[in-house]
């Protein structure tokens, strides 16, 4: 094994973190955070891609307070939308660097994101958030700054992860084999795009036994043997 790819919702990261800490703390500065960045280039491009979207799937043109409505709208749905997963990237970086956020992880990853590492295996996140998101998560991680065993960092840019040329995008930068990947995620969806792109694959069942999905199980990242 060469590489291992990891998702973090369910996998590396506990999905009640992400819902009940995470998304709150973004949906109630949202609003606040875009009036007083309104100005910086990467808010109005927030803007304009969240109107674009209004248009194209609504025909109907939005103004400002109107997208940041949207904006929190798509997060009590959860989609994956690019401009919604940049402005909550921002706002959660600015929660950890005040130090009023702390990434949760499982205590069985950084055991096993070392132990990996050690043994010459290069390791990177795929997640729907943005890899902004991504990174402040895991560099202000409850056990400390963990981006240094991080080699690559990959969000729905790439593709979406339920599409099986996402991870053959992503064999083709890291310039491997797909069967030189192996890819941990909770999501049979995923993983079956995954497998079918030609990935090795391994589901993280952290909570609760679920059904075989023609994919090996494991409860934590210490079950899984090469």
């Amino acid at each position: 094994m060469k590489y291992i790819l990891m998702d973090i919702e369910g996998t590396t990261t506990s999905i009640s973190f992400v819902h009940d800490i995470l998304f709150p703390y973004s949906k109630d500065r949202i609003a606040s955070y875009i009036k007083l960045h309104r100005n910086e280039e990467t808010i109005k491009d927030i803007l304009v891609e969240t109107k674009k979207t209004v248009a194209e799937e609504k025909k109907i043109q939005i103004d400002d307070e109107q997208s940041i409505a949207q904006l929190i709208e798509w997060i009590r749905i959860d989609r994956k939308h690019p401009s919604l997963k940049k402005i909550q990237g921002l706002i959660w970086s600015e929660g950890y660097n005040s130090g009023e956020l702390k990434g949760h992880v499982y205590q069985d990853v950084p055991v096993a994101l070392e132990k990996w590492k050690n043994a010459n295996i290069s390791l990177g996140i795929y997640s729907s958030g943005s890899v902004e998101a991504q990174k402040v998560l895991f560099g202000y991680s409850i056990y400390g700054d963990l981006n240094h065993f991080i080699s690559n960092n990959f969000d729905t840019s790439i593709g979406h992860k339920r599409d099986e040329n996402s991870y053959l995008n992503i064999s083709k930068e890291l310039k491997l084999d797909p069967k030189e990947i192996l890819f941990l995620s909770d999501i049979s969806e995923e993983l079956d795009a995954a497998k079918k792109a030609g990935l090795k694959t391994i589901q993280l069942v952290r909570l609760e036994d679920v059904p075989y999905t023609g994919h090996d199980q494991v409860k934590t990242f210490e079950d899984i043997r090469f």
